[in-house]
């Protein structure tokens, strides 16, 4: 498979799939696109003033503010969510305000926020 292959394949996913590619990447190869984002985010801004915009109506951002009493179900919840270690999950949970998930459509992103709300973590979408 060459790159336009690969490229042809990537261009008819859905967002959740394309969510699902990234979170795979990131585990498979030990990265994260959170360093990678505000590189691939300045090119297309440079040439295409609008895009930028338009993107950010459409993706938003699970942000939590607070990790709210149950602290440790909270990590496992997510590490359930975002794939990544037990170390890596507390770190997001210690360190705040910090995003759990990006890129989502509005009912995932409600979804997830229902979900860590539960567990009564304070959640801000953006």
């Amino acid at each position: 498979m060459n790159k336009e292959e690969i490229l042809e394949t990537i261009d008819g996913m859905t967002v959740r799939e394309l969510a699902e590619l990234v979170e795979a990447i990131e585990e498979r190869y030990d990265v994260s696109a959170q360093a990678v984002a505000p590189m691939a985010v300045a090119a297309p801004g440079a040439g295409a003033p609008g895009a930028a915009p338009a993107e950010e109506k459409t993706a938003f951002k699970v942000v939590l503010k607070s990790p709210g009493q149950q602290k440790v179900q909270l990590i496992k919840l997510v590490k359930e969510i975002t794939g990544k270690g037990l170390k890596e999950s507390k770190a997001l949970v210690d360190e705040l305000p910090t995003v759990v998930k990006e890129g989502l459509n509005e009912e995932e992103a409600n979804s997830l926020k229902a979900r860590l709300e539960e567990v009564g973590a304070e959640i801000e979408l953006q």
